[in-house]
């Protein structure tokens, strides 16, 4: 049974709290893992959320700030030391492979994994699987940033009440599905477009027309909410985005769930009623913007299902 989720593996901005590690995000789509934006603590929070070096196959990074990149180097480490049987795959802005290469090479070690890297410098597609497409797009911050967005090829979904009225069943149905057309009958005749799920990731950014082309769409946006709309001018001046603004975001753009994250430590942050507080806080500015799909202040170690197929 194919699994399509979020691991939450850490929600703070800039610095970590006593309750919200660096960013760290896995999303688990069918048998792969891929891994966004590694901050400092990765490894351990991973080892929390049941998340081993062998569920990962591709790592994305948004950009060379701190709290997104410093877990690179415990995490490649781990792949390499755990031995993981199959290549992995980075992305990362290629004006920061400087940065990349220290963070891989930072200490001593044995290379026993094959990490292709396959930086991105413009937007576009920058992998193909069978199960889906990995886009990039130009955000805006103060260092070169990236965001990212996988497309699940379109399928077709079969009617059951087309084919019992031209008597497709049994072996047949398979056939039509596979040749394209049986006894004259068409597949598009006994059944209709299943679109694809889509997924974005947006990070430290300011508004701009690469976040909207990345949500566009979306069943499940993650994206960056430092900010309570209060403190709109400090997310404008160090390039982030606020609660409404991420609210605004998800409302234009058909969004189905979404997952907001990546908080400002200068909110309460004490545990308790008033961390609930807090959130409760960011999801009211969100909705507040418009937006009424699902909505998730996301929390270290929360696990995010994508919403089931059908909800368009």
């Amino acid at each position: 049974m194919s699994v399509r989720e979020l691991v939450v593996l850490g929600t703070a901005s800039q610095v970590p709290t006593r309750h919200r590690n660096h960013n760290g995000y896995l999303l688990r789509w069918d048998g792969e893992g891929i891994l966004f934006d590694p901050g400092e603590g990765t490894q351990r929070q991973m080892l929390r959320a049941g998340v081993a070096a062998h569920d990962l196959n591709r790592l994305c990074v948004t950009h060379f700030h701190g709290d997104h990149s410093l877990g690179l180097a415990g995490v490649i480490q781990r792949i390499n030391l755990d031995r993981v049987p199959h290549e992995i795959t980075a992305h990362y802005p290629r004006s920061g492979k400087r940065f990349f290469d220290r963070l891989r090479y930072a200490t001593a070690y044995r290379e026993t994994v094959g990490l292709t890297e396959v930086p991105v410098a413009a937007d576009g597609v920058v992998a193909t699987t069978s199960s889906y497409a990995l886009e990039a797009r130009r955000l805006s911050h103060p260092v070169e940033s990236y965001g990212y967005r996988l497309l699940e090829p379109d399928g077709r979904r079969m009617l059951p009440d087309r084919l019992a009225a031209y008597g497709i069943e049994g072996p047949d149905v398979g056939r039509i599905q596979r040749e394209g057309v049986l006894n004259g009958v068409a597949l598009e005749q006994v059944s209709e477009v299943r679109r694809g799920q889509r997924f974005a990731f947006v990070m430290d950014t300011r508004l701009c027309e690469g976040v909207h082309a990345l949500a566009e769409g979306c069943d499940m946006l993650v994206i960056e909410s430092t900010f309570l709309h209060e403190d709109e001018q400090l997310a404008v001046e160090h390039g982030h985005l606020t609660a409404v603004q991420a609210g605004r975001v998800a409302r234009d753009a058909g969004v189905r769930h979404l997952v907001l994250t990546h908080f400002s430590q200068r909110y309460n942050d004490r545990g308790g009623p008033s961390a609930a507080g807090v959130a409760e806080k960011f999801e009211r500015e969100a909705r507040v913007a418009g937006f009424d799909g699902e909505l998730t202040v996301a929390a270290d170690l929360m696990r995010v299902p994508l919403p089931k197929r059908g909800g368009r």
